[in-house]
């Protein structure tokens, strides 16, 4: 085995294609961002919309998101094929774009979210499993942690654009939408004309119905251990939006609450890919647990912060604990699921923890009513440390792949 020193870095050694899924991953990210920035602000101010109806349909979007990615992971594995699936959902979120700046009331928006996350489903779970088709299994976590680091970019530089782009045009949330369009239609170009789908490997057992209880079953024990962990992780990880509230408890100006996510994201795309590309031929549930130290760490400094710079420590830890958990997720997804069924085992891993998160932001809500902000987090960190006990048991039962021989 060559020297880990020797061996050229894993980055230089990753095929095209997950570098052009990590891009369309980002320009895709960077418009979804630009518009979902403003969006609530846009419908309150320009259509005049309640806070309500936004949170309608942020419900109604994010519920059909995690629903259609079931049955998309799964009808890939029934066709073979993941390439155009991904496409097909790329695609529909592209033409959605335009419907923001020519929209001339609420129902058309709410018509373009819900197509829009109808196509985050569709290519979710698809685009989750072709990564591990293209990308050797060796370098799997590098894969996975490239994809993620270059997605989340996209999330910070979207409202930094967004921001500077509302500053430039003096407000005017529709020439700030049309510009948005633009890496929208890029990303699907570079999907269609960049990434190859490798060919089916010959021999691999054709599904005729994925999600049916047997087909399930043959995911195996390891692989719904990897879903229980995360589903309980989920639990503890709620909805970003109550760091936003907790910097603002903090003393943190209306003005400046954007930079709450900006900084989680830098910290979250930083950290992604070294703790990916770490993981490959290592053991990374070792990695797991200490992402939800992170987490652990993260919750306590945001319940018992006594000031803002204690809060924003806080925040950065959680933009950590999330780049050392995500991608090692959908590593361990990948190393535990059989080839012909990873769509399916993607589709039904987004939806549990879909579900999860749902519940997740739903409990701390009615914490943070009951109890306040510091029971919330500190509820957090013990759902976290029990995530933590439950990874334990999947110690020795999954491993990636051993490094390459080739120097």
């Amino acid at each position: 085995m060559a020297d880990p020193v020797t061996r050229p870095r894993a980055w230089r050694r990753l095929p095209a294609g997950i570098w052009a899924l990590g891009l369309v991953s980002l320009l895709m990210d960077v418009s979804s961002e630009m518009i979902h920035a403003l969006l609530p602000v846009y419908l309150v101010v320009g259509l005049g919309a309640t806070a309500l109806t936004v949170g309608v349909i942020e419900g109604i979007a994010e519920a059909t998101a995690a629903i259609t990615k079931v049955f998309s992971g799964a009808l890939s594995d029934r066709i073979g094929r993941r390439k155009e699936l991904a496409a097909l959902g790329y695609g529909l979120a592209a033409v959605t774009k335009p419907v923001f700046p020519l929209a001339p009331s609420v129902g058309w928006l709410v018509a373009a979210r819900f197509v829009d996350r109808v196509g985050k489903g569709i290519r979710g779970a698809p685009r989750d499993a072709l990564v591990a088709d293209i990308a050797p299994p060796e370098l799997r976590g590098a894969a996975y942690g490239l994809r993620q680091s270059l997605d989340t970019a996209g999330a910070f530089i979207g409202p930094l654009l967004a921001i500077g782009l509302m500053w430039l045009f003096a407000n005017d949330f529709t020439r700030v939408f049309w510009v948005a369009v633009v890496p929208a239609f890029a990303a699907v170009a570079v999907l269609l004309l960049v990434v190859r789908e490798p060919a089916r490997p010959e021999g691999l057992r054709k599904v005729r119905n994925p999600l049916a209880r047997a087909e399930l079953a043959s995911l195996g024990r390891t692989y719904w251990w990897v879903v229980t962990v995360a589903a309980v992780f989920t639990l503890a990880r709620f909805s970003e939006a109550f760091l936003i509230l907790r910097a603002q408890s903090g003393g943190l100006s209306l003005m400046f609450v954007p930079m709450v996510l900006v900084v989680l994201n830098v910290a979250y795309a930083l950290s992604a890919y070294p703790v990916g590309a770490l993981s490959d031929g290592r053991d990374r549930v070792t990695l797991l647990t200490l992402g939800l130290l992170l987490l652990v760490a993260a919750d306590l400094v945001l319940a018992l912060a006594p000031g803002l710079a204690w809060v924003m420590g806080g925040v950065v830890l959680w933009g950590l604990h999330m780049g050392f958990t995500q991608g090692l997720l959908s590593a361990l997804v990948a190393d535990s699921a059989p080839a012909e069924l990873r769509g399916t085992a993607f589709g039904m891993f987004n939806l549990v923890t879909g579900v999860a998160l749902l519940a997740a932001s739903v409990i701390a809500g009615g914490l943070w009513e009951a109890f306040g902000a510091e029971w919330t987090f500190l509820t957090g960190a013990g759902l976290a440390l029990l995530a933590l006990v439950a990874s334990l048991r999947l110690r020795g039962r999954v491993a990636p792949a051993a490094p390459s021989r080739e120097g």
